[in-house]
């Protein structure tokens, strides 16, 4: 990424604010998309987890981190502040909480990784037309997605699930918190990776909204090139330079992953490992038919993103360097460098978090096969590290007949951008 320096940056400014998965970004960027030096600020926070298979965030914790990040870059820009532009969003996709009636939220941020509903996947797939719903919302039937969560709630929680009078993505949530504005509507984006999207419509599924007993109003309005001006008073007066800024509304990561790496069509596929991965294609239009395995969300009214996403990336890598006990990773690389790929007898099923592409599999765990008394850690991490990469590598085989011909893939990403070779040695291999 190419940086400016303060004085150099040309107007108007942008000002990003990037919720992931496992860090909270906020950073200023010029005309010419050039980092702004000094105007970044980061905070980690992970999800909270649980053995029943939760991973959630709470709104409050994310509200502070957000917020607390947008106060430092402000007051750090001075009056450079003043020549923003836009605030532009992306947050990590497959996330939504339920708002009342004051938008205010009742429940935590569910998200992608939480493998709670599984039960009632299963009974979803029994009453519908699986590969219908499949067809018309680009998704299968997964965890990873809204329908089963609202069933799930209904289940478990019914008083919690009736106190729900709207459900939305983080990006709307914090844009009402801030403009005091109770009708921001969702992005096409964050929409689509709910799983309840019509996505040749691009209206809400009538048949989803139907069958989970949904009223009209449960899901917000949709758009993309809206944007939201007028910060609420209290807001207002915290960021006066943000208070007639458009905010445009929020998109999924990975469609700005591809956008930001410059994967805009067919060409160019983008991979991005960071704590989760995915490959992806930018198309124009829809596709005819999502092939099994992978999923298709809108990025705008043109252009479909279609691709594979896998629960596990940086997240495995975390946790083996923890449970592993291993040295720093600049240590340990060079060591699996000079290991002979696929030399150490060891399977692995990378599922720490379930899985999604290609097999979509709800009570999906992790598995370990072939130890003994000789394999050493190092050899566990390269086979985990192999694992995710034939993963890639099975997604790759079904986005082919969409790609270009000699289409570049474009790789992207906090994992990969942290590892010097440990890690691409492994996307090599599964190439």
């Amino acid at each position: 990424m190419s940086q400016a320096p303060l004085e150099q940056a040309e107007p108007p400014l942008v000002l990003a604010i990037d919720a992931g998965s496992s860090s909270v970004r906020v950073g200023m960027f010029d005309c010419q998309a050039r980092a702004v030096a000094g105007l970044h600020a980061r905070d980690d926070h992970p999800f909270h987890t649980s053995g029943e298979g939760a991973a959630i965030e709470e709104p409050s914790h994310l509200v502070q981190r957000i917020e607390g990040l947008l106060d430092d870059v402000l007051a750090r820009a001075g009056r450079a502040a003043s020549s923003i532009g836009a605030v532009r969003m992306g947050t990590f996709a497959g996330n939504y909480l339920g708002l009342d009636a004051h938008n205010n939220p009742v429940t935590p941020i569910y998200t992608y990784a939480d493998t709670r509903p599984a039960r009632e996947v299963e009974e979803l797939r029994r009453e519908l037309d699986v590969a219908d719903v499949y067809q018309r919302t680009g998704c299968p039937l997964h965890t990873s997605y809204l329908p089963p969560r609202i069933r799930w709630l209904q289940r478990s929680a019914p008083s919690l699930a009736a106190r729900v009078r709207q459900w939305v993505d983080a990006g709307t949530y914090l844009y009402r918190r801030w403009t005091g504005k109770g009708d921001v509507p969702m992005s096409y984006s964050m929409a689509s990776w709910s799983g309840m999207l019509d996505m040749r419509s691009l209206t809400w599924d009538e048949g989803l909204v139907r069958h989970l007993g949904l009223p009209a109003n449960a899901l917000p309005d949709l758009d993309y090139a809206a944007d939201v001006r007028g910060l609420a008073p209290a807001f207002a007066s915290r960021w006066p330079a943000l208070a007639d800024v458009p905010f445009f509304l929020a998109v999924g990561d990975g469609a700005a992953a591809n956008v930001g790496s410059g994967c805009v069509d067919a060409s160019r596929v983008a991979l991005t490992v960071g704590t989760t991965g995915a490959m992806r294609v930018l198309l124009a239009g829809v596709p005819r038919s999502v092939p099994q395995g992978l999923w298709a969300y809108r990025l705008d009214a043109r252009s479909t993103l279609l691709g594979g996403s896998l629960t596990e990336g940086g997240s495995v890598l975390c946790w083996l360097m923890e449970t592993l006990n291993l040295p720093p990773l600049a240590d340990v690389e060079p060591h699996l460098a000079r290991l002979q790929p696929d030399g150490h007898g060891l399977t692995v099923l990378p599922f720490l978090g379930g899985e999604r592409s290609p097999g979509f599999a709800t009570r999906a765990t992790g598995a370990l096969v072939g130890l003994r008394l000789s394999t050493r850690p190092e050899e566990v991490l390269q086979a985990s590290l192999e694992a995710i990469a034939y993963r890639f590598g099975l997604i790759h085989r079904l986005l082919e007949p969409y790609m270009a011909s000699g289409a570049r893939v474009v790789a992207s990403g906090g994992a990969l951008a942290h590892t010097d070779g440990g890690l691409a040695h492994a996307l090599e291999l599964a190439r």
